[in-house]
């Protein structure tokens, strides 16, 4: 007696495809709400320094900085453009700004193609001197560069006080100090990407040191020099220490220092102030804005390898 079994057919039910795929994880939902809070107390200050520029003072201390504007005007921006002689002030930043931008990458491209691509001794130690120097605080050494800049002598032409102190070079020299270790270690591992065999064929074909450096690495470099400058630059412009330290002529402050004009001696109008502030702001956010690509890119230099 033979017993045949007959299977039964199983149904597979088939999900459309992609239905799981877009399915939102509570997780995910977290981060998003937690991204969007720090965003939000990131821009709340710059937000609520918009809205009381708009308004009058004699209203907001009436009725406080969170009540309901009664009247919105641009009159504070004219007034704080005018008052604080601004486009005076954006001049001595550029004075300081763009040459301490050029001098950081070009020296800091030189030290970090030694470090990458020659054979030095002791390149590793060399590195590690340039980066430490970000580790010091800036608060340490205030005074002691307060002293040395009034002692290194200077010709009239170059500064008013016959000395390094009061002048442009001083407050450009701090920057490029300060700046020069982080840009060192950017551009060095952004060079050790770079494919070696492209040096090893220049060498081959007769190419010297120079060359090496000029012809061939520089002109691979400039995604990281535009992204470092693009950075330098911010970073420079929103400087708020150096030059109250060490220049004591009001004419010569940059814009960002320069914000003092606006507070008076027995009452400050903070609608006023806000108005300053806000106009401040603005390059920064235009930079940003037009060159953001090359902020993202400058968070990611060198984190690859090659």
């Amino acid at each position: 007696m033979t017993t045949t079994s007959t299977a039964s057919p199983t149904l597979v039910q088939q999900q459309p495809v992609g239905a799981g795929r877009h399915r939102v994880r509570p997780g995910r939902l977290g981060v998003h709400a937690f991204l969007m809070a720090v965003s939000l107390a990131f821009l709340a200050p710059l937000l609520l320094a918009v809205y009381a520029s708009l308004r009058p003072y004699e209203e907001t201390s009436r009725d406080g900085y969170f009540s309901l504007p009664k009247h919105l005007s641009f009159a504070y921006y004219k007034q704080a453009f005018s008052d604080s002689g601004m486009t005076k002030y954006f001049v001595n930043t550029l004075i300081i700004a763009v040459p301490g931008v050029v001098l950081v990458l070009f020296f800091a491209a030189f030290v970090a193609f030694a470090v990458s691509r020659l054979q030095l001794r002791g390149r590793v130690v060399l590195l590690m001197l340039f980066t430490a120097g970000n580790l010091l605080p800036q608060q340490v050494i205030v005074t002691p560069l307060y002293v040395v800049f009034n002692r290194i002598p200077l010709p009239y032409w170059m500064s008013d006080s016959m000395t390094m102190f009061d002048s442009y070079w001083a407050v450009i020299a701090v920057q490029v100090g300060f700046q020069i270790g982080f840009c060192v270690f950017v551009l060095a591992s952004f060079m050790r990407t770079l494919p070696q065999e492209i040096l090893e064929a220049a060498i081959v074909d007769g190419a010297g040191v120079w060359t090496q450096y000029w012809r061939i690495t520089l002109p691979l470099c400039r995604p990281a020099l535009a992204a470092l400058a693009t950075l330098q630059f911010t970073w420079m412009y929103n400087d708020f220490l150096w030059a109250l330290v060490f220049m004591s002529d009001g004419d010569k402050l940059p814009i960002t220092s320069a914000l003092n004009n606006l507070r008076g001696q027995f009452f400050t109008d903070y609608n006023l102030l806000a108005a300053g502030s806000v106009i401040v702001a603005l390059p920064t956010l235009i930079v940003f804005l037009l060159l953001q690509r090359h902020f993202i890119a400058g968070l990611t230099l060198g984190s690859s390898k090659g």
